[in-house]
């Protein structure tokens, strides 16, 4: 039951519903592979998706700026973010 894999193409998905789909497929205990990332679709306009983006990357600590909690942006940093927690 927990050896089955299952590919999932993410070519044309809303972002919430496939975070949904591979959820419920991780807790079914399968391995999930997810190809076509790059052309997940998000919702909202462009500037308002740049703008949650640049929030993203400009978190930095407090006391000492230069250690910890520097965010480096990733191709895939957009698709990681539903499946924190």
């Amino acid at each position: 039951m927990c050896s089955k894999r299952v590919a999932v193409d993410a070519r044309h998905r809303m972002l919430g519903r496939l975070a949904s789909i591979l959820a419920k497929e991780l807790l079914n205990c399968q391995k999930v592979l997810v190809v076509r990332c790059e052309e997940i679709c998000m919702w909202g306009g462009l500037v308002s998706q740049k703008m949650n983006l640049m929030r993203f990357l400009r978190k930095r600590m407090n006391t000492e700026p230069s250690h910890g909690l520097i965010q480096f942006p990733a191709p895939l940093t957009s698709s990681g973010v539903p499946f924190v927690g």
